[in-house]
C-alpha cells in the first residue's frame, strides 16, 4: 500500500485525537472547579439556578437554595463556581450595574409627557382634531329625523308586509 491510500486514514485518526483531548481537558477542568468548592461559596447548577455550599460529600452537596431550604445535589450537577462578588450581584443585586445605553422607565409616564415644541404643534393642529365627545340629545334627534321628498314613498303604518305573512311568521312547517 501507498502512502496516499494511507494518508485519508491517518488525517481521520489525527482528528479523532485532537477532539478527544480537548474534551478530556474540558472534563479536567470542571472536575477541578468542583474539587475546590467549599462550604459558603455561591454556585450555579446545570439548570441555573444559583445557591450556597453548605456541606461537601463525595459525589454530593447540600445547597441552600434559599435561607432555611437545603437541597441535595450530585457534584456533577454543579454547573459553575462563582466568586463572591458576581454572586452577591446576581442573588442579591449588590453593585453598580453598567448600562452603555439609555435606561428605559418602568411606566409609560415618559411616553405621554410633552416638550415646548410638541405643545406649540398641537395648538395649530387642534381644528384639525375631531370631537369624538357626546352630543347632546337634542342635536342627535334632530340629524336623526328625516323628512320624505315629494317623490318618495313612505310605508304606511296599516300595511301589511309583501309576502303576506304577519309578524313573528316563517315558511316551517
Amino acid at each position: 500500500m501507498s502512502l496516499v491510500t494511507l494518508l485519508p486514514f491517518i488525517v481521520l485518526i489525527g482528528a479523532m485525537f485532537l477532539m478527544t483531548r480537548s474534551a478530556k481537558k474540558k472534563q479536567q477542568a470542571a472536575a477541578q472547579m468542583r474539587n475546590e468548592m467549599q462550604p459558603g461559596t455561591g454556585v450555579r447548577t446545570i439548570g441555573g439556578m444559583y445557591a450556597t455550599v453548605k456541606e461537601l460529600h463525595d459525589d454530593t452537596v447540600l445547597l441552600e437554595v434559599a435561607p432555611g431550604v437545603h437541597a441535595v445535589y450530585a457534584k456533577n450537577a454543579i454547573g459553575a463556581v462563582l466568586d463572591d462578588e458576581e454572586y452577591n450581584r446576581i442573588v442579591h443585586g449588590d453593585g453598580d450595574l453598567k448600562v452603555d445605553g439609555q435606561i428605559v422607565p418602568d411606566d409609560a409616564s415618559s411616553l405621554t409627557e410633552t416638550t415646548d415644541s410638541d405643545a406649540k404643534d398641537s395648538d395649530s393642529s387642534d381644528a384639525a382634531k375631531i370631537d369624538l365627545g357626546k352630543k347632546p340629545e337634542d342635536e342627535i334627534e334632530a340629524k336623526d329625523e328625516v323628512t320624505p321628498k315629494d317623490d318618495e314613498v313612505t310605508p304606511k303604518d296599516d300595511a301589511t308586509p309583501k309576502d303576506g305573512k304577519a309578524e313573528g311568521e316563517t315558511d316551517a312547517k
